[in-house]
Formats: structure tokens, C-alpha cells, sequence
């Protein structure tokens, strides 16, 4: 049993979404076929899938569905977390009635007992000092933090002193992994492992932490950053040789 992970998926299924992502260059050339071919290759039905954000393409449930519906039907237990992309969630309770094997995660946890690992996540948003914050983002951004702190809770909660992964679309800090109220949190809880998407094309995958900042491993899991391939994040095995 394994834990993997890939954002962004930006699928458009539904007959009245047209939305090829071709169009934005190198790595998204077919990105949903080679995205299910790799994905069928390497996941197993009893692993872990996280998605951080930007499933859909849709801006009504109801158009989002049939992306949510391709997803269900690839191997493993997936893990959805919300994108800035993602017009279409809402209804959460309804959402997590779909499907056995398809979790929406929001202010809430999941623990893997097998694998001794618990796993929240959010949205998150742009910080202050980003390039991407304004003054009109303060209150989505404030949201978005305790969000991210009721997820952190419940998962220590639910598992004290068990492997923490914390999912994120938005990467919380810069390069440099400066000092954001995101990584206070991530830090405060003790996370081992926090993932994140959104970030696209080789200028802006260098704007995103990777690697091991005051004891939290950050990684990039953007789907054209990886190839239309998911990463494996945890496998007991490999992590206690």
C-alpha cells in the first residue's frame, strides 16, 4: 500500500466544456490519456491518491461530474482537495456521497492506519508578500488558514503521532520557504510532508519550495511538473529501510 500524489488535472469532459489544455504548451499534450495510462501502470486498488486542486474545468456541478466520474473509475482511494480553478464545488456533504473511493477533503482528515499516516488538506491561497496577494485576498486568505488549521487538528485528532501529509494547491511560501502563517501552521503541527500544485511551466516551478525547511519536506506535484505521471509520496516500506 502507497501514497501518491498529482494536482491539477484540469479535465473537461462534460459535452458543453471546452477547454483543451494543449493550448498552453509543452506537458499538456494529451495530459488525460497519458495521465490514465501512467496512473493505471503504477497505482495499485488499494493505494492512495491525493489530488490537490484544479480537477475541473467545469464551473457547474453538474459539468464537473463526468471529470469526477473519470477519476472514480482509475485505480486506488483518491483524495480531492479544492483548486482556485474549481468553480464548481460545493455541496460538500453530497460530494462525499458519490463515491466509496473518492473523499473530498475539507476541514476534515484521513487516516491510513495501515500505513500509519493521516492526511488533511485545503486550497490554501496567495500570502502576503506574494505577487499574487492584493488586499481584496485577505478574507479568502483568512479562510483559508483556519481551514487549514481545522484539518491539521482533526488529523492529530484522529492519529497522535502519525505520519502528517498536508495537501495544498497554492504553494505555501516562495523558493526560499520564507516564513508564511501557512508554514507557522504546517510547523506547529508537526507536518512531515505538505504537497501543492498550481504552479506551471519551468519559471514558475522555481517559485515554489522543494526539499526540507524547518523540518517539513515540500513538494511540487503539478501535473505537467510531473510528467501526466503520479509521484510516489509514501511507502512504509521505502521510508523505514
Amino acid at each position: 500500500m502507497k501514497i501518491w500524489a498529482i494536482g491539477d488535472p484540469h479535465l473537461s469532459f462534460h459535452e458543453d466544456v471546452n477547454k483543451p489544455m494543449d493550448v498552453f504548451g509543452l506537458g499538456w499534450e494529451n495530459h488525460a490519456e497519458r495521465l490514465k495510462t501512467a496512473w493505471i501502470e503504477a497505482v495499485a486498488c488499494d493505494d492512495i491518491v491525493i489530488i490537490p486542486g484544479d480537477i475541473s474545468w467545469g464551473l457547474k456541478l453538474e459539468e464537473a461530474l463526468p471529470d469526477i466520474e473519470w477519476i472514480h473509475k482509475l485505480p486506488g482511494i483518491k483524495l480531492i482537495t479544492k483548486g482556485n480553478h474549481d468553480l464548481w464545488w460545493s455541496r460538500i456533504n453530497y460530494l462525499n456521497s458519490l463515491y466509496d473511493d473518492v473523499h473530498f477533503m475539507q476541514n476534515d482528515a484521513y487516516y491510513v492506519e495501515e500505513l500509519g499516516a493521516v492526511i488533511c488538506g485545503t486550497r490554501g491561497w496567495p500570502y502576503p508578500g506574494s505577487e499574487e496577494y492584493s488586499q481584496h485576498d485577505e478574507k479568502i486568505y483568512r479562510r483559508e488558514l483556519l481551514r487549514l488549521e481545522m484539518g491539521l487538528e482533526s488529523a492529530v485528532k484522529a492519529a497522535p503521532g502519525a505520519y502528517l501529509i498536508a495537501a495544498l494547491h497554492y504553494p505555501p511560501s516562495d523558493s526560499n520557504c520564507r516564513e508564511t502563517e501557512f508554514t507557522r501552521l504546517l510547523e506547529k503541527y508537526g507536518v512531515n510532508q505538505c504537497i501543492y500544485g498550481h504552479l506551471h511551466g519551468p519559471v514558475a516551478y522555481r517559485s515554489g519550495p522543494k526539499g526540507v525547511f524547518r523540518g517539513v519536506e515540500y513538494k511540487l506535484v503539478s501535473m505537467d511538473y510531473l510528467g501526466a505521471k503520479p509521484k510516489l509520496i509514501y511507502d512504509i516500506e521505502k521510508d523505514n529501510n
